[in-house]
């Protein structure tokens, strides 16, 4: 069976980090309903917070035998992710 890749960018700054990806995603992976207001939503992207629902997205790809390439945009100061809209569906 071939291993599929899914690249996200990963914003983070000194305290917390979030993972971009596509609302259409979300829902394709039937977890677009399971992410927490604690993310971030902007347009058409996701930021989906670190510790809770990142998580949910790796392993929705994990059982479709994809794996997750992670690009990391860090700052210093705090994220503009902070300041999106928190999500919902």
């Amino acid at each position: 069976m071939t291993t599929k890749q899914f690249t996200v960018t990963l914003y983070s700054d000194c305290s917390h980090a979030w993972a971009k990806v596509k609302r259409s995603v979300l829902q394709n992976l039937g977890i677009a309903d399971k992410v927490s207001c604690y993310s971030y939503q902007r347009g058409d992207y996701a930021y989906l917070e670190e510790d809770c629902d990142f998580p949910l997205l790796i392993e929705a790809l994990n059982q479709r035998n994809t794996r997750i390439k992670c690009i990391e945009k860090h700052t210093d100061k705090d994220s503009r992710v902070r300041s999106y809209q928190h999500y919902s569906v």
